[in-house]
């Protein structure tokens, strides 16, 4: 299987080293994920935004090229070539504000295009394969509050908002939540247990 892992985090995917002060648990996760796979004789293709220098905010110029249903430049068409060519798909990034990142919104908005990965009439994804979407998150807010009090943002603009709307039907999310609060052991048993 061809897995295209899409990392969102500004310490990059370096950040699984455990270096103070440059640490993420996303990261770790990473690190735990890209073995498992490798282990199970995937394909992995790893976008890293923040290394990558990806730009996610679509100026004036960018806006009408995405109308004229153009790539927006070559890195966005390379993106763009990698989730075609994606049996599985993996999002990875931080909750903040109860949704995604910037660099993530960016790359929905820049890189999954109407004309390039979906039609913009009938709104049918282009990716032919019927890729598995899996979003792996950390957050600081509680699963319980997420789900109850803010209603489950994050799902409902990324598996209704994005994925359903172009008929991408093969949808998971994997939260982990309050990692900050967690001990030592706590945090080297997830990393170990998570199967994706």
């Amino acid at each position: 299987m061809k897995t295209l892992i899409i990392f969102d985090h500004p310490y990059t995917a370096a950040a699984g080293n455990n270096v103070p002060h440059h640490r993420s648990f996303l990261a770790a996760l990473l690190q735990a994920t890209l073995t498992k796979l490798e282990q199970a004789g995937d394909t992995i293709d790893l976008i890293d935004l923040h290394a990558d220098n990806f730009d996610p905010v679509m100026s004036a110029t960018d806006l009408t090229t995405w109308r004229k249903g153009q790539p927006l430049n070559a890195q966005v068409a390379d993106y763009q070539q990698r989730l075609l060519a994606a049996d599985r798909i993996i999002f990875m990034f931080p909750v903040w504000w109860e949704v995604m990142p910037a660099m993530t919104k960016g790359f929905l908005d820049k890189v999954y295009a109407k004309g390039q990965c979906y039609d913009p009439k009938s709104m049918q994804t282009k990716l032919v394969k019927q890729p598995r979407i899996e979003i792996i998150t950390t957050m600081s807010t509680p699963n319980w509050a997420y789900r109850l009090l803010f209603g489950a943002p994050l799902a409902k603009m990324l598996f209704r908002g994005t994925f359903i709307k172009t008929r991408l039907w093969h949808f998971k999310w994997h939260n982990f939540a309050q990692v900050e609060k967690k001990t030592l052991a706590q945090r080297q048993a997830i990393l170990r247990d998570f199967t994706i």
